[in-house]
């Protein structure tokens, strides 16, 4: 009998096999969605916070099912493909600060007119160290101007380059010791932002806050003062936490002519501490299942002017706004682009 030169079995190898990288499609282009991007200004980006849900299938996916982790690690090329997402919220890096390595990989899988927008660490932004949402102590970096720089400004500038849009320290809800000395902190948060080695860029700094105190008539006017003196924007913050958009609106009136950014996180339904019990409504997030029509209305005529006036305008959306993050932004544009026929 003869034996075989070949044997059609692969040989065993005592390497285990590296499992086959998942490609993640994109929709299937809209016509629609397309002609909407094409009226709405370049100085305008929109977008979600983070991109990893399988939910987004056929709406910003293709109608394969994918799950998250794949989502999160090779997602991003896709969601960046669809026209009207132009900007993402980097929400991972308040969890830890991510490498300039990191922000370059990001960057990589994005086109050239893509935005980045970036939150700070807690490590700078949170007054408490906290595990789980339980605080444990306080923050002896809260705030640290050499910190920011070379654990958030520094890796973010020189990993994202161009394609960085905006740096926003968002400020956790203040212990109680600090909302009994708000002037103080104020000024504290001046010294941090005057203390940032800032190298030209054209990406914005923004401040972002979480505590409804710090924006009402009795502090906004040093709070207006410390964002013009240090040339820093004021984040909108859409959260239950804080006033509506209305209440906030006199600070970003008294900054201009100027640029926006705007992070819509939560319907105002749900109170000061109902992620959960959204996520349990909206589900797969598939389905604008509590359209905010008000908030959605005075949204769109902050950013139609900004944008239309040539200041560029950041506005990220999560899932807990209204059920679906791209069906928010997809309902967003119509409405932006309707008020600047």
């Amino acid at each position: 009998m003869q034996t075989p030169l070949f044997d059609d079995k692969p040989a065993p190898s005592s390497s285990p096999r590296r499992k086959a990288k998942v490609v993640v499609g994109a929709a299937a282009p809209d016509e629609a969605h397309a002609a909407l991007a094409e009226a709405l200004p370049s100085t305008l980006w929109l977008g979600t916070s983070s991109w990893n849900y399988p939910g987004w299938k056929g709406s910003v996916w293709d109608d394969r099912d994918y799950e998250l982790a794949p989502l999160s690690k090779h997602g991003l090329r896709a969601y960046s493909e669809h026209p009207l997402l132009g900007t993402v919220s980097l929400d991972r890096a308040f969890y830890k600060a991510l490498t300039q390595a990191q922000y370059a990989a990001y960057a990589a899988q994005v086109p050239d007119h893509f935005r980045f927008v970036v939150k700070a660490p807690a490590l700078v932004a949170d007054a408490l160290i906290r595990e789980e949402g339980r605080a444990l102590a306080e923050n002896g970096s809260f705030l640290d101007p050499a910190l920011a720089f070379s654990h958030f400004v520094e890796p973010a500038i020189a990993g994202l380059g161009q394609k960085l849009g905006a740096l926003v320290f968002q400020i956790s809800p203040l212990p109680s010791y600090w909302l009994a000395r708000p002037v103080e902190f104020l000024e504290r948060l001046a010294l941090m932002l005057r203390a940032l080695p800032m190298p030209e860029m054209p990406a914005l700094l923004g401040v972002e806050l979480r505590d409804p105190l710090l924006v009402s008539p009795e502090y906004s006017r040093l709070l207006i003062e410390l964002l013009r003196d240090t040339r820093t924007t004021y984040c909108l913050s859409l959260h239950g936490k804080m006033p509506p958009i209305e209440a906030q609106l006199p600070i970003l009136r008294a900054l201009w002519p100027g640029p926006m950014v705007c992070r819509w996180n939560l319907h105002r339904r749900h109170g000061a501490y109902g992620y959960e019990a959204a996520k349990k409504l909206y589900g797969a997030f598939d389905q604008l299942v509590d359209p905010d029509i008000e908030t959605r209305q005075t949204l769109a005529k902050v950013a139609a002017a900004t944008a239309g006036a040539g200041h560029a305008a950041y506005i990220t959306i999560g899932n807990k706004a209204e059920g679906s993050a791209p069906r928010s932004v997809f309902a967003l544009a119509q409405e932006i682009a309707a008020r600047l026929k």
